[in-house]
């Protein structure tokens, strides 16, 4: 059944007790963040509703923050429903057909699927019952999320354009900087249709019209953010999701059309002649900030809103957060579309929340050849946004990837550093900050295959001397053994200006046998769990500059040991680019809430996770200031 409005939406939350309202004052200048930050990585995690911001809209965050509340957002009791149907629809369709009655049979599907098209109503919709006599958009509480920030930012906005030559429409999110009353930056990436659209309107030397909505039913968020092909329009895959057409309405100002039962329509334009305006810094979805760069003006010319409107946000920063759960829902939806489409022998996929999306990829196939995985790789690094993935690991079809032990005991198990690595290169996403170079670096792809005969993978039992090694190796302050028994090893180290990490790589071999990987962290990071470590690993280094295997010979065998520099690089390590911080509440803010927990959320003490992290981000500002 699909959602009337946003509201529909939370009374349904509220009746599965999915819901916190809060009712004491919370600034949406830090402290939202602050408590949802605190609620997302307790046991508590369920969406909350802040009805005192300074303004006249109330404030929903964490929505989406569970698998379960994901499903209640796409309408199912599970995401496994939606598969089943993408399944059934492409069976039906693309089968074999033996005969006229069996062509037949595929007129119900299609007419079920016309069913979900979108259709434009004459009449005003409910997101135009008011309209700002003077557009301003600071009368919503827009967040300021993490003290780096450049400003206040519009999190959950879906960004309507249009193709200026097809007319084709396009619906996006792209984080917004508050300016003044009637301008916001546009974070148009570079690989973004919306940036194509833009660029095609500065050929024609047209003003671009373009269209913000915010609310209304979930399903709306979530397409927004989904991995569609560019001639599929968002809201007939949302008329899917909700089976039932989304009912359009004209906007006031500019010719394009939204949902009819979205909470805020701001509507503007983009003047693709106009010089780029500064952006940012902003704490992202990677954990790190986004450094300030130039992007394009949005000039506001309109803004209405439905009646008690409900303003939705989201937070981002260091895993787990709630746009993971957003991912775990693409993960799941657009497997049967891979395996169509890319990659048919490929049975599931994970993205793991530590590899914040495009860093880390686990599939699992179904091998018959030598190669075969290496084969996936090249596809999958060759598909639409899966070109960003840094770290693809392949599994058996045996393996229950969703369990990261079985994974990591598969790994161990059939990875051998010299037979099973994959090095290449191409497109990164715009946020990762670890490359040599702007959107392009270093990718490694892992065969932890069974089928390789060519692996040999008779590696001993894992010893490590730690005690010798801090003994006599001073770079090494400390280590980490959690991981020994996949072959793993952590160390921590001080680091010397422009130091090359691979010396120290040959000289801890003497100390160690069976170990596959060796991975060097700064000595800042001792404190932090394996989850954390994974998740600073994957966005701090680039797979080829720094990864490298060294072989070892154990028992008259040559074996690899792949080594990777996990640590910060700077300047003297010949690193050229900007190294930002990691994200995390100040001192004061997280005080503040302190001391509103109790009388606020009437709640069990739930200390801040930043507290945890505090010894990765040293300074004042959004820039790691090293060297």
């Amino acid at each position: 059944m699909p959602y009337k409005n946003l509201s529909h939406f939370i009374d349904r939350l509220e009746a599965e007790d999915e819901l916190l309202r809060v009712k004491t004052y919370i600034s949406p200048e830090l402290e939202i963040t602050e408590v949802t930050e605190r609620i997302i990585k307790s046991g508590i995690n369920k969406a909350i509703l802040f009805e005192n911001t300074g303004s006249d809209f109330p404030v929903l965050m964490n929505a989406f923050g569970s698998e379960k509340r994901m499903s209640m957002a796409l309408g199912v009791s599970n995401l496994t429903e939606i598969v089943i149907e993408i399944d059934n629809i492409t069976h039906g369709l693309m089968g074999a057909k033996s005969n006229f009655i069996d062509k037949l049979k595929t007129l119900p599907i299609l007419k079920r699927i016309s069913s979900y098209f979108p259709y434009v109503s004459n009449r005003r919709g409910e997101c135009q019952e008011v309209v700002m006599q003077t557009p301003d958009i600071t009368k919503l509480p827009v967040l300021k999320c993490w003290p780096f920030d450049g400003g206040n930012f519009i999190t959950f906005p879906v960004v309507h354009t249009k193709d200026p030559s097809t007319g084709g429409r396009n619906v996006g999110m792209y984080r917004m900087q508050v300016y003044d009353a009637t301008s916001t930056g546009m974070h148009w990436h570079l690989h973004k249709n919306s940036a194509r659209h833009y660029n095609e309107y500065k050929e024609m030397n047209k003003l671009m019209p373009v269209v913000v909505t915010l609310g209304g039913d979930p399903a709306y968020t979530y397409c927004a953010t989904a991995p569609l092909p560019d001639n599929l329009d968002e809201y007939i895959f949302a008329g899917f999701l909700r089976k039932k057409a989304v009912k359009m309405v004209k906007c006031l100002t500019q010719d394009l059309e939204v949902p009819a039962d979205v909470d805020f329509v701001i509507e503007g334009f983009v003047d693709p002649g106009e010089a780029l305006k500064m952006e940012g810094p902003f704490g992202d979805h990677t954990g790190f900030y986004s450094l300030a760069d130039n992007y394009p003006v949005f000039h506001i010319t309109c803004i209405t809103h439905r009646k008690n409107a409900i303003y939705p946000a989201t937070i981002v920063g260091i895993p787990p957060q709630e746009d993971g759960w957003m991912g775990k829902a693409t993960e799941r939806i657009f497997l049967k579309p891979i395996q169509m489409t890319i990659a048919p022998e490929i049975t599931d996929m994970v993205m793991p929340f530590e590899g914040v999306f495009h860093n880390i990829v686990i599939v699992k196939i179904k091998q018959t050849y030598r190669g075969q995985a290496v084969k996936v790789m090249n596809a999958l690094w060759g598909a639409g946004q899966m070109m960003f993935n840094k770290y693809l690991m392949v599994l058996d079809e045996t393996v229950d990837i969703a369990s990261p032990i079985d994974v990591m005991n598969a790994i161990s198990r059939n990875f051998n550093p010299l037979e099973s690595i994959y090095f290449n290169k191409g497109p990164l996403d715009v946020l990762d900050h670890a490359s040599p170079e702007f959107v392009y670096g270093g990718k490694m792809g892992i065969d932890a295959t069974s089928i390789n005969e060519a692996k040999d993978v008779s590696f001993e039992a894992a010893e490590v001397n730690l005690e010798k090694i801090l003994q006599d190796i001073p770079q090494v302050i400390s280590g980490n053994i959690k991981a020994i028994a996949w072959g793993i090893l952590c160390v921590y180290v001080q680091k010397a200006k422009g130091e090359s990490l691979k010396p120290l790589h040959s000289s801890l071999l003497k100390y160690t046998k069976g170990i596959k990987s060796i991975v060097y962290f700064d000595v800042d990071v001792s404190v932090i769990d394996l989850p954390t470590l994974v998740w600073l690993a994957a966005n701090q280094t680039d797979a080829v500059r720094d990864c490298w295997i060294e072989k070892q010979n154990i028992n008259t065998a040559e074996i690899g040991v792949l080594g990777i520099d996990a640590s910060r690089k700077k300047a003297s390590d010949g690193f050229n680019r900007s190294w930002p911080q990691v994200v995390m509440s100040d001192d004061a803010t997280i005080k503040s809430v302190d001391e509103k927990w109790e009388s606020a959320l009437a709640l069990k003490f739930v200390s801040s996770p930043s507290l945890r992290y505090k010894a990765l981000s040293p300074g004042d500002s959004a820039v790691w200031k090293i060297d």
